[in-house]
């Protein structure tokens, strides 16, 4: 859950510093991590290491504990990424150079408080904040009354206090228990694409029209600005990065909001394709990469998933292997069965519809074959 702080002339400056202080001195202890251990640094030997400059730099013992665990999770997180195979393979340009060089935080990036260092007042809607001038008191934050509503009933853990364009957030850690899984009448099957964000194997359709005008209005823009070539206009880009980012955001919450209440009101699961690494499977031409680059479909994806796992509604993913040229009334599959992006006929049988329709429609067959093979019981022992 994220809150805005609300601080006045005063705590502001206060707080800002002490964050930017925390990521500055994360930056040393990532510089004494890859200098001694390599991307290999626990939070053990950077305690030996790094504790008592953090003390004398003015950090509670707290807080130093939290930058030092910052920093060691943080290359634990470089080291699955390398071994996964994220940044390439062994010798490649992208993995030496992270292999290379510490690893470095924004002035602006998350920092850590735990209950000791931040206390909430729901009623009053402040928190305590502890700061490297000393505990700073009654800071407003602002949030919507459901939002305080779960806050007082499930807050649980550690907050993250970060810096958005100038303005202060905390993110807080919600625990909250999630409703039991109802067996599935059937199952709705969603497609996701580039011109039409989402389409179920019911027939609706959630097209990307309106959000790829906006985006290549704002490419249009984004252009201008940069034909200038000033400080300035370097700022104004990046603002409008984000701006465009949360706009996509915003556009995914409603699809996968939709998409999910039809399925908890009709007591349906959701079935979705695995689309991890599509774009290094898929190619496209020279004036399509950047359009395919900003398809948040990954995004779309998640979003759905946790709000069906809020709701309780069945969630699985299937093989997206020729969704889109497999029948589903006789299984013929061809790539002829596809002969344009959008019109599917069927070579065999005649079947023919919107292929993104049909495509949805074979995902939830498949969706309802894989749940249930993975709910299936065990069998008994011989």
């Amino acid at each position: 859950m994220q809150v805005k702080l609300t601080p006045d002339a005063v705590q502001a400056p206060t707080i800002e510093s002490t964050l930017h202080a925390a990521n500055e001195a994360a930056n040393w202890v990532s510089q004494v991590s890859h200098q001694h251990f390599g991307l290999k640094g626990s939070v053990r030997e950077l305690r030996k290491l790094c504790y008592g400059e953090l003390k004398a730099r003015g950090f509670g013992a707290q807080a130093a504990q939290h930058i030092i665990k910052r920093v060691a999770d943080t290359y634990t997180t470089l080291r699955v990424s390398i071994k996964a195979g994220n940044l390439g393979p062994e010798g490649s340009k992208r993995r030496r150079k992270a292999e290379s060089k510490p690893v470095t935080f924004r002035p602006d990036a998350a920092h850590t408080y735990d209950d000791r260092c931040l206390s909430w007042n729901y009623d009053a809607q402040t928190v305590s904040i502890w700061t490297l001038d000393g505990r700073t008191r009654n800071v407003p934050f602002a949030c919507s009354p459901a939002a305080l509503k779960q806050l007082t009933e499930h807050r649980k853990g550690e907050s993250d206090l970060i810096e958005r364009d100038g303005r202060l957030f905390l993110v807080a850690t919600l625990d909250i228990a999630e409703p039991e899984v109802f067996e599935p009448k059937g199952w709705i099957g969603v497609d996701r694409g580039i011109n039409n964000l989402a389409t179920t194997s019911d027939g609706d359709n959630h097209s990307g029209r309106r959000l790829g005008r906006y985006r290549r209005w704002q490419a249009r823009k984004k252009a201008e600005i940069q034909a200038k070539r000033t400080r300035s206009a370097a700022q104004l880009l990046k603002k409008r990065a984000r701006r465009e980012t949360r706009h996509a955001t915003h556009v995914n919450h409603k699809v996968s909001k939709t998409v999910v209440a039809v399925a908890q009101r009709t007591e349906r699961g959701l079935s979705l394709e695995q689309l991890q690494g599509i774009r290094e499977r898929v190619t496209v031409p020279r004036d399509q990469r950047a359009r395919q680059s900003s398809w948040p479909f990954h995004q779309l994806g998640s979003f759905i998933e946790y709000k069906a796992r809020r709701a309780g509604v069945p969630f699985i993913e299937v093989d997206p292997a020729y969704t889109s040229q497999r029948c589903p009334r006789c299984g013929h599959t061809e790539r002829g069965n596809r002969r344009t992006r959008d019109h599917f006929s069927c070579r065999r049988c005649g079947l023919a519809g919107p292929a993104d329709h049909v495509a949805g429609v074979n995902i939830a067959q498949r969706g309802a074959t894989a749940w249930v093979f993975v709910n299936m019981p065990q069998p008994d022992p011989a």
